[in-house]
């Protein structure tokens, strides 16, 4: 008898409660994106590719070479696929397909987590973290530069037109040489990335212009008290006068006469002194020209040729990234409830969209409880301060007004007690409101739930950078990693056991 893949690892291993609990999702959508008969390559079905995919991300395993290397070698990997173990084109090919479904399967395994006591929303909290796109940081393009690699792009394609047109000529005849090269019909190819990022630049409007306008003008040294232009025009007619006034000495000068021999006119003390000031004039000169280069083209706008809807984003650290800004929602046990993704460096402008899922995701939550107690309150940074979000329709919120100490020492050196005064700004009753005994213990639990998670992401399961291109791909990858993140949390606290699935 062949040997028995449950002796491998004990009963208690938390792969088999991952094997259990995809098999318990509803996943007909997968399996209507999934040929698994018929002719062609070997058909894998589509739950075991899920439960290969999750296992993979909750143990830090995005790559689909590396997973077909571990379904040959780990035993947990082996386990899941049953000895078939499939290639790394398969994997890759039904991560990408499976995208637009993460969504629902997200919502189920919340579900799940709140069918079996997960799920506390007396506090929630919003926060945002950079994540690398699937792009290199060196692919920006000015309009201008990504015109040019547009056209260059289109001169190679037409180049190995022509030579796909001669070699099929030669070999199958005329019939054969119209068909045009896969780089002209395939959408990802690198010309349809550049015509999209093209897309995406935004109009040049009156600010675009009144910037280029001002760098023409510093380019120019206007502005001050005696233009840079002007200096190097006058400084360059007194040379020419140092040099023709000496020139005119060696002219007159004659064998014999009293007084010393009239020196080379370049060597001259006043030549050498104006041709001096001439040069420091054009360096300065060139120095304003390209600084005012530097920063015509540091102002204008950007698109990346790999993932045109990728930005590039600062970190709060310092340094930049190539990425998308990820946002989530975390309850107080530690369960994300809502994940969005979008290319604003600002967090601000995610705060009514994030509360929106949340609420959404609550009620959800409360139906599996039966209650309708809904969100107590929401934590948030300075990041998502605005006028527009304190006074917005929704749960309770604390937003900071500040960098989270100086919120911390304003409540030990200030506090305050009761309401805010009458007439008070939206941010000048939050700071108030902050300043109290019940607002500093409730804002002090943001750190925790807010950040613990995206640090479990990034340092323990190494997830800083996506493995798809594009906004939705990214939001169906960042949805995915919530799904991995509750299904492991549940797991892990021992919510989630046998029975339970």
């Amino acid at each position: 008898m062949p040997p028995s893949m449950r002796e491998w690892l004990a009963a208690d291993d938390p792969v088999w409660l991952v094997i259990e609990t995809v098999a318990a999702l509803d996943t007909s959508h997968l399996h209507l994106k999934r040929k698994t008969g018929g002719v062609g390559r070997a058909g894998y079905d589509p739950d075991m590719l899920l439960t290969l995919l999750v296992w993979g991300w909750a143990q830090g395993q995005r790559s689909s070479r590396q997973l077909e290397r571990l379904c040959q070698r780990d035993v947990a990997y082996r386990i899941i696929c049953a000895g078939d173990a499939p290639d790394h084109v398969t994997i890759s090919r039904f991560r990408a397909e499976c995208s637009d479904v993460v969504e629902e399967l997200f919502t189920q395994v919340l579900t799940l987590c709140a069918r079996v006591g997960m799920g506390q929303l007396g506090v929630v909290a919003l926060d945002g973290v950079k994540i690398a796109s699937n792009a290199s940081t060196s692919a920006n393009r000015t309009e201008d530069g990504l015109r040019k690699a547009l056209a260059a792009e289109a001169e190679r394609a037409s180049a190995e037109h022509s030579a796909t047109d001669a070699a099929d000529d030669d070999e199958h005849g005329g019939d054969r040489g119209d068909q045009l090269p896969p780089e002209l019909t395939d959408r990802s190819s690198r010309q349809a990335r550049i015509a999209a990022a093209l897309a995406e630049l935004p109009a040049v409007g009156k600010d675009a212009e009144a910037i280029a306008e001002q760098t023409r003008r510093v380019a120019r040294g206007e502005g001050g008290r005696y233009p840079i232009a002007s200096r190097v025009e006058a400084l360059t007619e007194s040379w020419h006068r140092a040099r023709a006034t000496q020139q005119a000495k060696i002219d007159r000068y004659r064998p014999g006469q009293k007084g010393p021999k009239p020196v080379a006119v370049d060597d001259h003390l006043f030549v050498r002194r104006a041709r001096a000031r001439l040069d420091h004039a054009i360096a300065d000169r060139n120095r304003r020209e390209q600084q005012a280069a530097r920063t015509a083209d540091a102002g204008a706008p950007r698109r990346n040729i790999t993932d045109p809807q990728s930005r590039l984003m600062p970190l709060r650290g310092g340094g930049w990234v190539q990425g998308y800004n990820c946002q989530a929602v975390t309850s107080e046990d530690g369960l994300i409830i809502a994940t969005g993704v979008n290319n604003n460096n600002a967090d601000v402008v995610a705060f009514g969209d994030m509360v929106g899922k949340a609420v959404a995701a609550a009620a959800l939550i409360d139906a599996e409880h039966h209650r309708h107690s809904g969100i107590g309150v929401v934590l948030a940074d300075a990041g998502y301060l605005s006028d527009a979000n304190l006074t917005m329709p929704g749960p309770d919120r604390l937003i900071a007004v500040g960098k989270s100490r100086d919120v911390h020492n304003a409540a030990r050196t200030a506090p305050t007690q009761g309401d805010p005064p009458l007439g008070a700004s939206p941010v000048a009753a939050m700071a108030h409101r902050l300043a109290t005994e019940e607002g500093h213990r409730l804002y002090s639990k943001r750190s925790h739930i807010a950040e613990t998670p995206f640090g479990h992401a990034k340092h323990n399961l190494g997830f800083k950078r996506f493995t798809g291109r594009g906004i939705d791909r990214a939001t169906a990858e960042f949805s995915f990693h919530g799904l991995v993140h509750n299904l492991m949390k549940a797991i892990g606290t021992g919510h989630l056991t046998p029975a339970t699935t």
